[in-house]
């Protein structure tokens, strides 16, 4: 596969949303020269602090979508809950990396059960739901526990009902308040672990090693590098993100996450085609971070190098967690990273801290 013409430094690169993933690659790409240009609806968001220029409009507004097009030379995403329609908009202006089938695969939950399970990679057992009828059909299907969680929209357990044996599923139902969801079987499992792979517009791809993850209240609580995981185990891993990569064609960054069982299989249970918070920890414990590598592939740069030089373990300042900033700064071995936010409310990640420790420190990993 030929590769496109590489944006030099002194591009600009546009990036859908404001949030702190939009932020953080905002800093990685000033690191390689690049000016950064923000879309987002939201008149103050952490990634407007550190662009070089931002426009404030509907991702609707296709006047305001053109303007920004002319001013920018390539297009990523920060997050996955924005419209199609206005990245098939932009498609038809500037390059989108990547582009609408990686979102719209991604940002609708049913689409990407069958989007694996189309490629042969098994999930937990899934049934679509439409009505309270479908429900019901759902339930004596897969039996409970299980979790009931809208097609779109959701993400750190919004949007989202646990269904157990004496559940109202009428009440349920009506208080999701949509008209198409998943029921999801729960997964008897040893670990979660996230596999992050970067795809170039060439098809060159590097992968960072697999790594584990705590989540409290469905937030992501820690992440650990590397995951105590067997060598088949993690190759494994990295085959089903690589292989989704190809299959959406994707250029940027792609994370999966995954369920690994108690007798030994892997489990997707979802995706997201942009930098990761579960990938927060190679920014200062690998050689390329994800969003410099993100910036390297929407650019067309050769990639770099995602090798981990230390273990860590990266853990999300939620809420008022983020107060504690002066202790974690007099910690050695951490690296903490606020967000900018003004806003501390329960629930709203605030930043991060990420504690190194000497490579291989950490591995339990079986041979």
């Amino acid at each position: 596969m030929s590769s496109p013409r590489p944006i030099p430094p002194g591009g600009t690169i546009g990036i859908l949303g404001g949030g702190q993933l939009g932020r953080m690659t905002a800093l990685a790409a000033a690191s390689l020269g690049y000016r950064v240009h923000i879309f987002t609806p939201e008149k103050e968001s952490p990634a407007t602090q550190v662009s070089d220029a931002v426009t404030v409009a509907a991702y609707e507004d296709e006047e305001a979508l053109a303007r920004f097009a002319s001013k920018v030379d390539v297009v990523t995403l920060e997050f996955e809950n924005i419209p199609a329609s206005p990245v098939r908009f932009l498609e038809g202006k500037v390059p989108v990396r990547p582009g609408s089938k990686a979102l719209e695969t991604a940002q609708d939950r049913l689409a990407e059960k069958r989007f694996f399970n189309d490629l042969g990679i098994a999930t937990a057992p899934w049934a679509e739901v439409a009505s309270l009828s479908d429900l019901k059909q759902a339930v004596a299907k897969i039996g409970t526990p299980a979790i009931l969680k809208t097609a779109r929209l959701g993400y750190d357990g919004k949007g989202q009902a646990k269904i157990g044996p004496t559940t109202d599923l009428a009440r349920v139902w009506a208080d999701l308040r949509t008209e198409r969801a998943v029921l999801e079987g729960f997964v008897t499992f040893e670990r979660e672990i996230s596999a992050l792979v970067a795809r170039g517009p060439d098809g060159g791809w590097a992968a960072w090693d697999i790594v584990e993850n705590v989540h409290t209240h469905h937030i992501l609580d820690t992440t650990t590098a590397p995951a105590p995981l067997t060598v088949a185990l993690h190759d494994q891993a990295v085959a089903i993100a690589h292989k989704a990569a190809e299959e959406l064609g994707l250029v940027g960054v792609l994370a999966v996450e995954m369920f690994v069982t108690a007798d030994g299989r892997l489990l997707v249970n979802e995706m997201a085609p942009r930098p990761h918070n579960s990938g927060h920890w190679t920014i200062d414990a690998c050689l390329t971070s994800q969003f410099e590598q993100v910036v390297r592939a929407v650019c067309a740069l050769p990639l770099g190098t995602p090798r981990r030089h230390s273990d860590a373990v990266m853990t999300n300042l939620i809420g008022e967690a983020a107060k504690d900033w002066q202790t974690f700064l007099q910690e050695p071995q951490a690296k903490l990273h606020l967000y900018g936010k003004t806003e501390m409310r329960p629930g709203r990640k605030m930043g991060h801290v990420t504690r190194l420790y000497p490579l291989d420190s950490l591995r339990s990993k079986v041979h």
